[in-house]
């Protein structure tokens, strides 16, 4: 099935943070549900990485959050970009922070594959626009972002209780904090001391999301920041052959994600969000209809 234009009304799935991310995750928590988070809004064939056309089509059949990238064009629009240049993922070519929103808004987004989408580069305000009421967004910052002209983009939307900040230092999550005080920031914790001293800086455990890393479940930490309040992200993304989604898919053991999620893992940053989706639900382990702000599909 086709993915709806944007500014459509799609048929799938949403999820309402009802105003409370913190109370959202701490829902699905108590439910045993785990949420999985759409690495680059969960790119397919024929359907190309941060592209609002891609993320329709996946809330179309599962409840996921969607993590998108965000870079800024030589004349200060923000945009959804992973890579420094244009050239891997559009028909252009050169670094986005030289090239203007014009040149950028003509480009096509191309699959993993090469194949030239009829998609175009979204602006970030696009992409919020489409999620608000709709999806949790996971921004991760590129270099040539701009922090505060993201955070107004941000709260023009309405989006503060519907977006999770990537901070890769206690500085920039700081930063962030002050700026969107009302949103939730994940940023790498894998000892406890790391928490404390994101406390320390006057970070509230409320307001954290714990990235625990790509390599290593640990179980153990996940028991000691859920009893500190502190919701877990766990990554099975990265570049293949070596990241954990290439070796599920390699091996066939996509019931690997289950078992993250009984482990204490809240959030899946995953790279297969499809596959990791089916797995769960046969667990049920998947976020339900009608339960802590997921409803869907909706009739046509």
């Amino acid at each position: 099935m086709s993915p709806p234009a944007f500014g459509q009304e799609s048929v799938g799935f949403t999820l309402d943070s009802g105003g409370d991310l913190s109370a959202f995750l701490d829902c699905h928590e108590a439910a045993s549900q785990t949420l999985i988070s759409a690495h680059r809004g969960g790119p397919s064939a024929g359907l190309p990485e941060n592209a609002i056309e891609t993320m329709d089509a996946i809330l179309t059949a599962y409840p996921v959050i969607m993590e998108v990238d965000i870079a800024r064009t030589a004349d200060g629009t923000h945009a959804l970009m992973h890579d420094r240049t244009l050239d891997r993922t559009t028909t252009g070519t050169g670094n986005i922070y030289e090239r203007d929103w014009q040149y950028v808004s003509g480009l096509h987004l191309t699959d993993s594959s090469g194949w030239v989408t009829p998609y175009r580069v979204p602006t970030l305000a696009m992409a919020l626009e489409w999620a608000r009421g709709r999806t949790i967004l996971q921004l991760d910052f590129k270099r040539s972002a701009d922090l505060a002209e993201v955070a107004q983009l941000v709260r023009d939307a309405g989006m503060e209780q519907q977006v999770i900040l990537i901070a890769y230092t206690i500085e920039q999550a700081q930063e962030l904090h002050v700026l969107l005080p009302e949103a939730m920031i994940s940023f790498s914790i894998q000892q406890l001391e790391r928490l404390e001293e994101a406390e320390a800086a006057g970070l509230p455990a409320d307001r954290i999301v714990a990235f625990t890393g790509t390599r290593i479940p640990r179980p153990e930490l996940y028991a000691a920041l859920d009893a500190m309040d502190v919701e877990v992200i766990f990554g099975t993304l990265g570049r293949p052959p070596r990241s954990i989604d290439s070796m599920i898919e390699r091996f066939g053991t996509d019931e690997r994600y289950v078992e993250l999620g009984e482990g204490g893992v809240d959030i899946l940053a995953t790279d297969r969000p499809r596959d990791a989706a089916r797995a769960l639900r046969e667990a049920g382990r998947m976020p339900e209809i009608g339960l802590c702000g997921v409803n869907g599909p909706l009739e046509d």
